[in-house]
């Protein structure tokens, strides 16, 4: 039988529509570039920064646990998806070029309004 079909080869039909909250937002990918941002309104009247494009990081050296807001040169490899890093897109766990040396983005840069990330030796 095909997908979706019972034993008997009915059809199996849902009981609803998704509701409002169940649907899935719009796909952001933050590049690189000039920083531009947007704001979103959430559950309850709730607004959320999103970024849209970034070119400045706020990079953290784990041996110092010092912080410093650094510019962002180059993408260089993204371990979820390689045609992210050549079309230079901001995801997490990205490997990203800074003035400071290689960096590791550690949050999630189309949620959060930010670019977070940890120097690599």
């Amino acid at each position: 039988m095909g997908y979706g079909r019972k034993i008997t080869g009915g059809k199996y039909h849902k009981f609803r529509k998704k509701r409002k909250f169940e649907l899935s937002g719009v796909e952001r990918k933050v590049k690189l570039g000039k920083v531009k941002n947007k704001i979103i309104r959430g559950l309850g009247g709730n607004k959320k920064t999103v970024l849209l494009s970034v070119d400045i990081a706020n990079v953290t050296d784990p041996t110092t646990k010092k912080s410093k807001k650094v510019k962002i040169t180059n993408v260089v490899e993204t371990p979820a998806n390689r045609f992210l890093a050549r079309q230079n897109i901001l995801v997490k766990s990205a490997i990203i070029e800074t003035e400071l040396g290689k960096a590791k983005v550690t949050n999630r840069p189309s949620q959060d309004g930010s670019v977070q990330a940890v120097l690599i030796k």
